[in-house]
């Protein structure tokens, strides 16, 4: 094989993957805010590692929501994660991949079981499907109280990192 098409394979290679590399985003989580444990060197901040978020307890929730069927969600419970970095605070601000955010009640998100699901009937969940990380309340367990636009605003998803206030 030639040098220049050895080239040409790379480069047409390379334009299949690209594709597939621009929705992987790492399974990662920055916590920041009213949080008693830190990771970086300015003490401001927890970087969650993907083997720190898969060593947390798992949890399911099999439930639709608007946006999906009746499905299985995995993943901690975000009061596994909020004690993993020791929060103290009520209010947790989810923030994504697109700049939006929402708060929630953390306290809420406890007494409803809520988790930081990162897969979705078994399979990873991508930036394409919600993720990397997606917040699942048991929506068809409490349908009169998870449902309608003030309940569906809680479902966040593409979680990049928490601030907790």
């Amino acid at each position: 094989m030639t040098q220049q098409s050895l080239r040409s394979l790379l480069a047409a290679s390379l334009l299949v993957l690209l594709p597939l590399a621009a929705s992987a985003v790492p399974l990662t989580l920055d916590v920041e805010g009213k949080i008693g444990r830190t990771t970086d060197a300015d003490h401001s901040v927890y970087h969650i590692s993907e083997a720190e978020l898969l060593k947390l307890p798992v949890h399911t929730i099999t439930t639709s929501t608007t946006w999906t069927p009746k499905s299985t969600f995995t993943g901690p419970l975000l009061k596994d994660v909020l004690k993993l970095v020791d929060a103290h605070a009520d209010g947790v601000e989810l923030r994504t991949i697109d700049d939006y955010s929402y708060t929630v009640s953390a306290s809420e998100a406890e007494r409803y079981g809520a988790i930081l699901a990162y897969s979705m009937n078994g399979a990873r969940l991508k930036v394409s499907n919600f993720g990397p990380l997606f917040l699942i309340y048991p929506r068809d367990a409490y349908p009169s109280e998870l449902s309608g636009s003030v309940a569906e605003a809680k479902f966040v998803w593409q979680i990049k990192a928490l601030v907790v206030k």
